[in-house]
């Protein structure tokens, strides 16, 4: 893995993080979000979604497996974000039931999937991976990698 970031925040620097994750991932539409329950995944894709201008309430997908936000580009483009938790499905055919594939190869936006692990050969070559990891109640370290 070639790491292209590592740094670590508090919950109040995490619109800068989310900011500096954005301008380093843009080049990549499907992000593998990794970290322990309770790391801050979903609270880093709201993060996201608030500088992307994203007007929709962002929620965690653990139930609905795929949440999709409207967003404008830089250019003025309208997109999509799908924003995908595996952690329910129990391998790579339940993934693909649930339309995780389809969503990957179709979209028009962002893809940030969050516990990949469970289906890690339905990723894409250029994938962006982002792990987050708990350092204490307020403090994580975030790492950026591609392959």
């Amino acid at each position: 893995m070639n790491i292209l970031l590592e740094q670590t925040f508090t919950r109040t620097q995490l619109p800068d993080i989310a900011l500096e994750v954005l301008r380093l991932g843009k080049e990549y539409p499907v992000w593998a979000l990794s970290g322990q329950l309770g790391a801050g995944k979903t609270t880093f894709t709201h993060a996201l979604c608030d500088i992307l201008g994203v007007t929709d309430a962002v929620s965690s997908p653990t139930f609905s497996i795929i949440n999709q936000y409207d967003y404008t580009d830089e250019g003025g483009t309208a997109r999509t974000m799908y924003h995908s938790d595996w952690y329910r499905l129990n391998d790579e055919e339940e993934a693909i039931n649930a339309g995780v594939e389809d969503m990957i190869s179709h979209a028009d936006g962002l893809c940030i999937i969050e516990w990949w692990e469970k289906a890690p050969d339905l990723l894409p070559a250029q994938t962006f991976y982002i792990s987050l990891e708990v350092l204490d109640e307020q403090t994580r370290t975030i790492k950026c990698s591609i392959k």
